[in-house]
C-alpha cells in the first residue's frame, strides 16, 4: 500500500487526541464522544483506500470530513465549559484543521477527476 500523508497524519491525530482525553477527569460520556469522532477520521480515511469505486471513495472521505467537524465541536464544548484549556486543545485544533483542509482538497480533486472524461 502506498504511503499516504493524510492517513499518517490522521493516525497521529487520533493518538494525540486519545492522549489528551487521558488528561480529562470525569465527563466520560463526553470524552467517549471525542475519542470516537477523532479516531473515526482516520478509520474512514484508511477505509477509503479500499473503496469500491470513486463514489465509495468520495463517500468515505466525506464521512471523515464530517467526523473532523464533530471533533472540533466536542473540543469547543470542552474548552467553553472550562473542562479543557484552549491552550491544551490548540494542537488538536490545528491538526484537525489541517486534516479538514486536506480532506476538502482530496474530495474536490476526486470529484473533479470524475468529470474530466
Amino acid at each position: 500500500m502506498p504511503d499516504s500523508k493524510l492517513r499518517d497524519i490522521s493516525v497521529d491525530f487520533a493518538v494525540n487526541t486519545l492522549k489528551l482525553c487521558e488528561t480529562i477527569r470525569g465527563h466520560s460520556s463526553l470524552v467517549n464522544q471525542l475519542e470516537r469522532s477523532s479516531t473515526s477520521v482516520g478509520a474512514n480515511i484508511h477505509e477509503a483506500n479500499y473503496a469500491h469505486g470513486k463514489p465509495d471513495f468520495i463517500s468515505k472521505l466525506q464521512i471523515a470530513l464530517k467526523e473532523c467537524y464533530e471533533t472540533e465541536y466536542w473540543l469547543e464544548v470542552f474548552v467553553k465549559s472550562g473542562i479543557l484549556g484552549r491552550e491544551a486543545a490548540k494542537d488538536i485544533y490545528n491538526q484537525c484543521g489541517a486534516i479538514r483542509r486536506m480532506l476538502i482538497s482530496s474530495i474536490n480533486t476526486a470529484k473533479g477527476n470524475g468529470n474530466e472524461k
